[in-house]
């Protein structure tokens, strides 16, 4: 069957990220591996996954993308700076330079949206990384950025469980 996951802020490539957000890695060579070898531990290539921003440093997309299972759709985020034609041709299925809404009431973008609990939506983004200002979950958002998802893609499927434990 196949699944949906979702992810944000990988930062291929990009060794300032690792020190910037503390990332547990000696080397970005060792973060990068890890990402794969954790997506790839979870998304299989009939999976379709939603990259909700920042995939990596300039470069490094099309040797990236082609290491990761899955069909892969990139909502853009603040260093996405390639044209969506380039990130296509890198191997991304589609790029969005807006929020997409999926099966009617998620909306996913990069940045976190404003939604409470009179809206018919609920919000997934990145950007924040572990920032301690933006909690993980709540009834109408989560948080997907890879510091708080244990580095790998999350499915769908653990996404709406978490949002109905929160309604409890």
């Amino acid at each position: 069957m196949n699944k949906i996951f979702f992810i944000a802020d990988t930062h291929f490539g990009d060794d300032n990220i690792r020190n910037y957000e503390n990332r547990p890695f000696d080397s970005v060579e060792q973060m990068d591996e890890t990402l794969i070898k954790n997506w790839n531990s979870v998304v299989s290539e009939s999976d379709t996954v939603y990259v909700l921003g920042d995939f990596g440093a300039s470069g490094y997309e099309k040797e990236t993308l082609s290491r990761l299972n899955g069909t892969k759709y990139l909502v853009k985020g603040n260093h996405d700076i390639k044209s969506n034609s380039e990130y296509r041709e890198a191997g991304f299925e589609e790029v969005y330079d807006l929020p997409v809404i999926l099966k009617g009431f998620w909306v996913l973008s990069h940045n976190a949206i404003y939604v409470n609990s009179n809206m018919p939506y609920a919000n997934l983004f990145g950007h924040v990384h572990a920032s301690p200002i933006i909690k993980d979950f709540s009834t109408q958002h989560v948080c997907v950025c890879v510091e708080r998802i244990g580095y790998a893609p999350i499915s769908f499927e653990r996404i709406i469980e978490i949002v109905k434990e929160g309604k409890k």
